[in-house]
């Protein structure tokens, strides 16, 4: 059953990004429509998470916007030399951050420009200072 909330990224090339998030967060797919010619949507599942795929070839892919997309992995830094192999873009040197409250962060873009926060949860996080509870 989908969640309440899923994710929908629409594309002019739905096959570069189906192979984008499979190649980097072993994505399956889960739906097609049509089943037969000219691909109108595709459905992945991505962990426990759905992310949908509807073409339109009037989409112009660039800069990311004000959506991110953040998925957890279980090994940030593991993906991170597939991401330009596979499209996409991650900052260099060090991409990868770990932060106050026990994850590990990188920012990357898939190969149409979205932005994605891809995590993982750390073993075990540092107690947060008290200044930060404001």
């Amino acid at each position: 059953m989908p969640g309440t909330v899923s994710a929908i990224i629409v594309t002019p090339d739905i096959e570069r990004l189906r192979s984008s998030y499979v190649g980097l967060l072993d994505a399956t797919e889960q739906e097609r429509f049509p089943g037969h010619g000219p691909l109108f949507y595709l459905g992945l599942g991505v962990g426990d998470s759905r992310l949908g795929l509807p073409a339109d070839a009037a989409v112009q892919p660039g800069r990311p916007g004000r959506v991110l997309l953040s998925i957890d992995m279980p090994d940030v830094d593991a993906l991170l030399p597939r991401v330009q192999d596979l499209g996409g873009q991650a900052p260099a040197p060090a991409p990868s951050n770990d932060l106050p409250w026990g994850q590990r962060v990188a920012h990357i873009t898939d190969p149409d420009g979205n932005a994605l926060n891809v995590t993982q949860q750390l073993d075990a996080a540092p107690p947060v200072p008290p200044a930060m509870y404001g």
